[in-house]
């Protein structure tokens, strides 16, 4: 089995066209490997959304819906392309400061029924915009430095809007000026926060929009969400009035609860045609029967971008999921968690391998395994891979612990009983008046197996490499509210209630290193409140958690990433600098990464290639494109979709030449008006990762 499965490395070639469609040699070539097609996809879902402000919400259960319901400038093909949605064309300054889209005439904003209300227009993405600045929203770090005089205008150093860097020139015309040039921008024209609100639904509907009732938005995307019941069903339908419907091939998307309490009813789940898919799990006793039963129907995801992370709250303020029973044992652990050598002890004793095996078997426990927040081939120096990079600036900083260390997926690069135990001791030495053992409280889903599985793993390994006479693991079981209460849910600091937790996860945004390493920025990054901290958003703000904020060593970081950033005429400097920050991340241990999504054995309906694919932002959880055939995809659909797709993908000049901005123009050659990123990946297009299955119960923030 694991023979017949190993795919190829892709160096897939994330192109920033200005192009429109594929090619119809390319459609009329994957058309002639589709089965009969189904209009329906069904899948499992674990978490309900929590909003459908898609300017506010960063989270995946949120934005897996709504980026269904709204288009914005450009966005995904099947082959990572950056197309034209809303935007027709855009044009770039010849100092890549100001970016101007001509908006496509005729997209109409329709209600949750599939009535008619308004055109879509340059004006609507200028009120989307200050729309998430007044909601303070949780994606503002994306554009905040970007967009000329945004920052300023969220630290209120200038309070007319208008005074900030994106224009509505006429109803068809809409330029943003950037404080500095990004080649990537079109990729965060992808994302919620750059999405567009019409402002009299706005203004009729008030403080309720986005609230989880389907007429609480406005759709000009591909579907109408049609049912939204908590704990129970969530279903998308066509729109049909929608002006691209010829690219949208199901009639419904239907979503339904399950917790995740049986894993073997998703199989169950799809012999009766409930799902479109299942998760083939090799843990499971019935794996043997399901490989006999499907021999030559079951194919393997691909590793993907996203990065998940055993991540520790540097500053605990809620105590109610706990196995501690004194003040003692919580400010000792306060304690513990501080200190950087304790956080490397855990690292290097964190058996990751073992870990996995409660995910894949033992077989393909490493498949999926990552070390790093970035990915380690998402950018090139030169020859020089980014994780090459970090691991060399890794030896600068400290020989002793990872001199010859190997970064790359598939492979542990940090167990090691003896250098985990030496931090211990070291760690002890520097911790005065505290007793031992430190105890670590970890949530856990009690409904889904899994979760309680990969939790006992790893308390088993921190324990048994470290002592449980020094260290102990309290697995804190949680009914599901509880759960996402503490972990997923929780919009401040106050609310988080772990000392470290097991999943949390990100997907980067655009195709830059900064889109995972500013989520740690200290006042201002995406993932501070499962740290532990609240966002400072403006200038002199009194941060009532300045003593820890401090000790976190955050500060420091954020003098690294800012130098990095700062570099816009040398792409190697730029991505040596930004590598430099990652080595001091990962030395930190405030959050360390184990594995990435994809890898997991799959029987599915799902044509492969035909949604949309990004490495990047949240093309890929659309349903545009998407189809599904009638009878499960076998291993050579799979391999001829493959070599279909491999074969007519574009190629472009590489983004490095790209940095200090680029004049394009909409009569250049396909080939003139594209970028490439400098990943290596063995992505797949849209597929299974496009929910929160009860199958997964790693949830990504995006």
């Amino acid at each position: 089995m694991k023979k017949s499965l190993r795919k190829v490395v892709v160096s897939f070639v994330t192109a920033l066209t200005l192009g429109s469609a594929v090619s119809p040699l390319m459609a009329s070539a994957q058309d002639e490997i589709v089965g009969d097609l189904v209009p329906e996809y069904k899948a499992t879902y674990l978490g309900d959304p929590t909003s459908l402000d898609y300017t506010f919400s960063m989270r995946d259960s949120n934005t897996s819906h709504t980026v269904n319901f709204i288009d914005g400038l450009y966005e995904n093909d099947q082959f990572g392309n950056y197309i034209p949605s809303v935007a027709e064309s855009h044009e770039v300054s010849e100092d890549g400061l100001v970016y101007t889209y001509k908006i496509r005439p005729g997209i109409m904003w329709y209600d949750n029924n599939g009535n008619e209300v308004a055109e879509t227009t340059a004006h609507d993405f200028v009120t989307g915009l200050k729309h998430a600045v007044d909601v303070q929203s949780e994606m503002l770090p994306i554009v905040q430095s970007s967009i000329k005089g945004l920052n300023d205008y969220v630290n209120g150093k200038i309070t007319d809007f208008e005074e900030v860097g994106v224009k509505a020139i006429d109803d068809y015309t809409l330029e943003y000026t950037l404080e500095e040039p990004e080649p990537y921008f079109n990729s965060k024209t992808t994302y919620g926060i750059l999405y567009p609100i019409n402002q009299e639904f706005l203004d009729s509907v008030g403080d309720d929009f986005g609230s989880l009732t389907p007429d609480s938005i406005l759709y000009n995307g591909a579907f109408l969400l049609s049912n939204l019941t908590a704990k129970s069903e969530i279903e998308y339908t066509k729109n049909e009035n929608y002006w691209d419907a010829d690219n949208v091939f199901l009639d419904t998307v239907q979503y339904t609860y399950n917790d995740g309490s049986d894993p073997e009813v998703f199989y169950r789940l799809y012999k009766d045609g409930a799902v479109s898919y299942f998760l083939v799990n090799p843990t499971l006793p019935i794996y043997d029967d399901v490989k006999e039963e499907f021999d030559g129907y079951i194919t393997q995801q691909q590793r993907t971008g996203s990065a998940f992370l055993l991540q520790f709250n540097l500053n605990r303020l809620k105590h109610e999921a706990t196995g501690k029973t004194t003040d003692k044992q919580h400010e000792d652990t306060h304690q513990a968690v501080l200190n950087k050598a304790f956080r490397q002890a855990i690292m290097f004793a964190f058996d990751k391998h073992t870990y996995m095996t409660q995910k894949f078997g033992e077989e393909f426990a490493d498949t999926d395994i990552r070390n790093l927040l970035v990915a380690p081939e998402f950018v090139m120096l030169d020859d020089e891979s980014f994780g090459e990079a970090v691991a060399r600036h890794l030896e600068e900083m400290n020989p002793e612990l990872y001199e010859g260390i190997n970064l790359e997926d598939g492979q542990d690069a940090f167990f090691n009983p003896e250098k985990a135990q030496k931090l211990l001791e070291q760690a002890k030495s520097e911790l005065e008046g505290v007793d031992y053992p430190i105890q670590l409280d970890i949530p856990v889903l009690e409904t889904v197996p899994q979760a309680v599985n990969t939790a006992k793993s790893l308390k088993a390994s921190l324990e048994d490499v470290l002592g449980s006479e020094n260290v102990v693991v309290n697995p804190v079981l949680l009914n599901q509210d509880t759960y996402l209460n503490a972990t997923f849910n929780a919009t401040v600091a106050a609310e988080v209630d772990y000392d470290f937790t097991n999943e949390s996860g990100w997907i980067p945004d655009y195709l830059d290193p900064s889109t995972f390493l500013d989520i740690y920025l200290p006042t201002n990054g995406t993932f501070l409140v499962p740290i532990g901290f609240d966002p400072i958003l403006k200038e002199g703000q009194e941060d009532p958690y300045a003593e820890a904020r401090e000790a976190s060593g955050l500060y420091e970081y954020a003098e690294l990433v800012n130098a990095a950033d700062a570099i816009n005429d040398d792409l190697n400097a730029r991505y040596d600098a930004y590598a430099k920050a990652q080595a001091w991340l990962t030395d930190a241990a405030i959050a360390i990464p184990f594995n990435t999504l994809g890898s997991n054995l799959r029987v599915t309906n799902v044509v492969p290639f035909s949604g949309p694919y990004s490495f990047a932002g949240t093309g890929q959880r659309r349903f545009k494109f998407v189809k599904v055939q009638s009878e499960p995809v076998s291993f050579e659909q799979w391999q001829a979709a493959y070599d279909n797709w491999s074969a007519n993908k574009l190629d472009g000049s590489s983004i490095s030449s790209e940095i200090s901005g680029s004049d394009t123009d909409e009569s250049a050659s396909e080939e003139e008006m594209m970028e490439e990123s400098a990943e290596e990946t063995e992505e797949e297009s849209a597929d299974e990762t496009q929910e929160d299955s009860a199958e997964e119960t790693e949830e990504a923030a995006e």
